[in-house]
C-alpha cells in the first residue's frame, strides 16, 4: 500500500522519511509552494512576544535575515512541531500551544503580555488571531511574510496512481491543502474513486471541504500533530494490510 504526501517541501521529504521508518511506502505530491513576500516589516523593537503558527514563517525570517533581530522575543507556537523548529533557530523561550489557532490564542491570553505580539504569518490565513485577542487587551502585528501559492497540477507519478487505484491514502495536513487537492484532483478520479479514497486528515477543519467536494471516507488524527499523523497512517495501514 502506498500513501500520497500533500505538504509543501521540505515538510513532504520529512513526512515520507518517517513513513518509511513504519515501513509505509509513499509518494510526493505537494500541492503547494512557499513564496517570501515583500513585506513591510516593523520595526521589530517593542513587542512583548512572537506568535507562530506554521515553521513556514521561521524560514521565511531566516530567508529575509530577520531572524537575529527577533531571537530575544518569547515564543509562542501552535504545536510541538513549530516549538521545536523554533528551538533549533536559537530561540530560549517557547511556549507550546495544543497545535490549533484557537488553543494558541487561549495560550498567549492567559499569559497576561504587557506589550504587542508580532504575528509573522502566511497571506492566507485559517483564522484572525488579532480579532481573537482584542478583547483581552492585546494588540497582534499581522505581517504576511509568505504565501502558499497553489501548484497547477499534482506531479504526474500522484495522478497516475490515483487515476489507476494505487494509492492506499493522502495524508491532508491543512484546511488549504484540502481545498486544493480536491480540485487537482479531480480529473484523475472517477466519483466512485473520490468516495472510496481513505482521506487521513490532522483536523476536523482540515477535513471539511473535502466532505464538501465528496470525499467521504475521511479519518482524523487524536491530536493536531506529526505524531498523531503517523500513528494514524501506522494503524491504517495495519488494518488494510491485516498485520
Amino acid at each position: 500500500m502506498r500513501m500520497l504526501v500533500t505538504r509543501p517541501e521540505p515538510d513532504t521529504q520529512a513526512t515520507m522519511d518517517r513513513l518509511a521508518a513504519l515501513d509505509i511506502s509513499a509518494i510526493s505530491a505537494p500541492v503547494m509552494t512557499r513564496q517570501t513576500l515583500d513585506a513591510h516589516f516593523p520595526p521589530t523593537t517593542g513587542f512583548a512576544a512572537m506568535a507562530l503558527t506554521s515553521t513556514n514563517a521561521l524560514r521565511t525570517l531566516e530567508d529575509i535575515g530577520l531572524l537575529p533581530q527577533l531571537l530575544g522575543l518569547k515564543v509562542f507556537a501552535v504545536g510541538d512541531r513549530t516549538a521545536h523548529e523554533a528551538r533549533l533557530a536559537g530561540f530560549g523561550d517557547v511556549v507550546i500551544a495544543e497545535g490549533t489557532l484557537d488553543s494558541l490564542v487561549t495560550t498567549i491570553a492567559l499569559a497576561r503580555l504587557e506589550g504587542p505580539v508580532l504575528y509573522p504569518a502566511g497571506r492566507h490565513l485559517s483564522g484572525d488571531m488579532a480579532r481573537a485577542l482584542a478583547p483581552h487587551g492585546l494588540m497582534v502585528v499581522t505581517v504576511p511574510v509568505y504565501e502558499m501559492v497553489a501548484e497547477e497540477r499534482l506531479p504526474e507519478a500522484a495522478r497516475e496512481a490515483l487515476a489507476g487505484g494505487e494509492i492506499g491514502g493522502v495524508l491532508v495536513y491543512s484546511r488549504r491543502t484540502a481545498e486544493i487537492f480536491a480540485d487537482l484532483a479531480a480529473p484523475c478520479l472517477s466519483d466512485e474513486q473520490k468516495r472510496a479514497l481513505p482521506m487521513l486528515c490532522l483536523s476536523e477543519n482540515v477535513a471539511a471541504p473535502l466532505l464538501a467536494n465528496h470525499f467521504s471516507r475521511v479519518l482524523l488524527s487524536d491530536h493536531p500533530s506529526e505524531e498523531a499523523m503517523m500513528a494514524l497512517a501506522l494503524a491504517f495501514a495495519r488494518e488494510q494490510t491485516g498485520s
